[in-house]
C-alpha cells in the first residue's frame, strides 16, 4: 500500500469515528450516509461525486474490514489451540512426574 493510500485510509477511519460518535448521540443522523459523507470529506466533492467511485471505495473498505475480522478470528483460534496444546503437555508432564514419584 502506498503512503498516499495509507494516509487516505487513516483519514477515512478518523472521519468515520467522528461521524459514528455523532450518529450515536443524534438519531436524525443516518448511519448509511456516514460512508458517503466520510469519503466526500476526505476526497473532496469534485473527486468523490461519482456513485461508482463511492461504491468501489465502500466495497474495498468492507472487504478490508472482513479480512481484518477473519484474521482476528484465526488469531484467536490459534491462541486457543496453543493453550489446549500447552495444557495437554502440562498434563502429560504431571502424569510422568507422578509415575516417577511412585517408582521412588
Amino acid at each position: 500500500m502506498t503512503t498516499e493510500v495509507a494516509e487516505f485510509m487513516e483519514k477515512l477511519k478518523d472521519k468515520r469515528k467522528k461521524y459514528e460518535a455523532i450518529a450515536s448521540s443524534d438519531s436524525s443522523v443516518s448511519l448509511d450516509g456516514i460512508d458517503n459523507q466520510t469519503i466526500i470529506e476526505v476526497l473532496g466533492p469534485e473527486t468523490a461525486c461519482s456513485n461508482t467511485c463511492l461504491w468501489g471505495i465502500k466495497l474495498k473498505l468492507k472487504f478490508r474490514a472482513s479480512r481484518e475480522v477473519e484474521a482476528q478470528r484465526k488469531y484467536e483460534e490459534l491462541q486457543l489451540q496453543l493453550k489446549v496444546e500447552a495444557a495437554a503437555r502440562e498434563a502429560e508432564a504431571s502424569r510422568k512426574y507422578d509415575e516417577l514419584q511412585l517408582q521412588l
